[in-house]
């Protein structure tokens, strides 16, 4: 079988890809060793996303009487976890829908580049076929990366995937690493009424956040009865009696943690091995594929996006660069007329589904200071926020950060209700490089959570009408 564009995986870099080449006239086909719509769609963003809201709906129960209502709230994990699975198989199934809509060749398999033009697919019962390309795309993504002191055996020490279908709701639980997935499965856990402990090496939780944000993030944890240690690791575990014993070493001596199940949240290894790079020659650096501003590998006619490729390992930064690439290559064939533009890696959104939520973009204050810039910062608390006290969650706030001399949107970060709906507004601002000026003689409606970015800007430039 010969094709123009060849993807190997149908995550949301994938699948996109393989969408936008159709789009412009290209034969496509798109391989998958597992199911359709890769590690986000079905053990990733959208599961994870459902077990955020059950737990966000029990929490809310048990607090009724905070709103003048009377209920009892129980949870029911087993259904609790097939809910998000019945999300997750109804996004695959969406995913084939848009394959066969678009004309797109399914081969279910593992592929492996071959040599020039040609990927190997290894089907399940061990059979193998070459298919050909004259384009092929590599969206292998990602996978629970393994510290060397802490490898998951997938019953008492595991990753995000054992995380989402554990049979029973554990008594407690040690998280190690407080990234996005780590925060999240805390939040979750914890909701459910897991005795959770996370564990950080780093000075802060969500250390990639602005540092006001890390510090509210903790205060409400701690406040629901999460424990945090910081500036700690996991030296070793051992897991021969009925639990787990996590020997953690902090700043001021080691102490034992028990429980009956370690999730491990360190971050993202990159699915690279045994893909035939090295068969075709293909560079790598630091456990990711070297691409150009269009995704082009050293070696002509092969491309590789999303999270083995370096750049923040989001979904939606995969399914950006799929279009690029695609649109490049559209470019190049003149199926496209005129070059695509390349990603801007500084303005990309980033969001945390926990509750509070956290949303940002930009320099944080800490980088916008460091980058030389004057800066103006407003930050805008929820507890002033109508819409904030009518819905019962004022924690959190609004910041904003602009430099001073032109006005310049550097930075959003928010933490609280809803603020992962809000960012948008902030990358699109900064794409049409608007400045405060502009936004602040734009209305935002009332009631929202969205005008406390405008009470934010407010608050930066000493106009703050409602604080």
């Amino acid at each position: 079988m010969a094709y123009d564009v060849l993807v190997i995986g149908s995550g949301p870099g994938g699948y996109v890809a393989a969408i936008r080449a159709s789009q412009l006239g290209f034969k496509t086909a798109i391989v998958e060793k597992e199911s359709l719509g890769g590690i986000c769609l079905n053990w990733g963003c959208i599961p994870t996303k459902a077990l955020l809201k059950s737990a966000s709906v029990l929490e809310s129960i048990k607090h009724a009487e905070t709103y003048g209502l009377k209920a009892s709230g129980e949870a029911d994990f087993a259904a609790v976890i097939k809910r998000s699975r019945g999300v997750a198989d109804k996004m695959s199934k969406g995913v084939q829908f848009l394959m066969k809509k678009n004309k797109i060749d399914v081969i279910m398999g593992f592929g492996v580049l071959k040599a020039k033009g040609q990927v190997e697919v290894t089907k399940a019962d061990g059979a193998k076929e070459v298919v050909e390309a004259k384009h092929i795309i590599l969206a292998t993504g990602g996978r629970s990366r393994e510290l060397p002191n802490l490898k998951q055996d997938g019953k008492k020490v595991i990753g995000y995937r054992e995380a989402m279908v554990l049979p029973e709701l554990p008594k407690s639980m040690i998280v190690v690493g407080s990234g996005a997935i780590g925060v999240e499965f805390a939040y979750f856990y914890n909701a459910m009424g897991t005795k959770v402990t996370i564990v950080e090496f780093l000075p802060r939780v969500v250390p990639v956040e602005d540092e006001d944000i890390s510090k509210e993030l903790e205060k409400q944890y701690k406040k629901n009865g999460i424990d945090i240690l910081v500036n700690a690791s996991v030296e070793s575990v051992d897991v021969s009696g009925n639990g787990v014993k996590a020997n953690v070493k902090k700043a001021d001596g080691n102490v034992t943690l028990e429980a009956d199940i370690v999730l491990s949240a360190v971050g993202v290894s990159s699915n690279i091995e045994g893909i035939g790079l090295e068969q075709v020659g293909v560079k790598t650096d630091k456990g990711k594929i070297v691409v150009d501003k269009f995704y082009q590998t050293n070696i002509p006619g092969v491309y590789a996006i999303g999270d083995c490729v370096p750049g923040q390992a989001l979904a939606h930064v995969a399914s950006k660069e799929g279009i690029i690439c695609v649109e490049n290559i559209g470019y190049n064939e003149k199926k496209y007329n005129h070059q695509p533009e390349a990603l801007d890696y500084g303005n990309v959104p980033g969001c945390t589904y926990c509750t509070p939520e956290i949303a940002s973009v930009g320099l944080t204050e800490k980088a916008a200071k460091e980058a030389g810039y004057e800066i103006k910062v407003g930050k805008f608390p929820l507890s002033a926020s109508g819409k904030a006290s009518a819905a019962g969650a004022t924690e959190g706030f609004v910041k904003v950060i602009f430099d001073a001399k032109y006005g310049e949107w550097l930075g959003t970060h928010m933490i609280g209700y809803n603020v992962t709906e809000l960012i948008a507004e902030t990358v699109v601002a900064r794409k049409l490089e608007t400045t405060y000026h502009e936004v602040l003689n734009s209305i935002h409606p009332h009631p929202t959570i969205s005008e406390s970015i405008k009470d934010a800007i407010e608050v930066a430039y000493g106009e703050a009408i409602h604080l």
